[in-house]
């Protein structure tokens, strides 16, 4: 289970870092998209929008792979469960929301009109995948804090109330001219939280390992 569990764990690190870059490469690529004002689902459309479709799913199921190694390896019990099921939600959201694209609007792609379009079935299914991972963010967030807290691990209980905080400051306060670009640090911020506790838990899993399996006393690699 130990390597099924290093994977998982591995491609939640990479999910942040990956999500983080293609939005920045079709953000300053794409013509006619200003990366402080348009959504950056609106990548999703037009010529080239699979590969934020392909962004948001493949982050989506690293993050869901992340919630299972983490459910794994956090301290048994129910918090711990529920942290877990709650990352794993997360990702699904982002899934939810590679899938169903959201409706052309604020001029981009072109052609498209200029304000607030009129939302499609496939656009409101595309909100709830939205919705639902910010949901699952914050009540993980808190299941966290709690977990740790108790664990009596005051580092990581702040680490997790600090990036909580800051995402939905950051999200919520601000003009509406660069609500996209806040909207994208915040799920940087987000998405970095799992990738951290992710990698924390693939230090631990290894020094676990270690100790299991420790290299003999005096023992050497000798080449003849």
């Amino acid at each position: 289970m130990n390597g099924s569990t290093r994977m998982l764990l591995t491609g939640a690190v990479v999910a942040t870092p990956l999500f983080v870059v293609v939005w920045a490469f079709q953000a300053f690529t794409r013509d006619g998209f200003r990366p402080t004002f348009h959504p950056m689902s609106l990548l999703a459309l037009g010529d080239g929008g699979w590969v934020q479709v392909a962004n948001f799913i493949v982050t989506g199921l690293l993050i869901v792979g992340g919630g299972i190694g983490l459910g794994r390896t956090l301290r048994p019990g129910r918090l711990a469960r529920w942290a877990g099921a709650l990352v794993i939600v997360m990702g699904c959201g982002l899934v939810i929301a590679g899938i169903f694209v959201t409706d052309a609007g604020a001029g981009f792609p072109a052609g498209a009109p200029e304000g607030a379009p009129e939302m499609s079935w496939h656009g409101a299914v595309h909100q709830v995948g939205f919705v639902l991972t910010q949901l699952a963010f914050t009540a993980a967030a808190v299941v966290l804090i709690v977990l740790f807290a108790r664990n009596r691990n005051r580092g990581w209980a702040v680490v997790c109330f600090t990036a909580l905080v800051a995402a939905l400051v950051i999200a919520a306060f601000g003009s509406p001219e660069s609500l996209a670009i806040r909207l994208v640090i915040s799920s940087a911020i987000e998405l970095g939280l799992i990738s951290a506790l992710a990698a924390h838990a693939l230090r631990d899993l290894r020094t676990v390992s270690v100790a299991a399996y420790p290299e003999p006393h005096g023992s050497t690699s000798r080449t003849r």
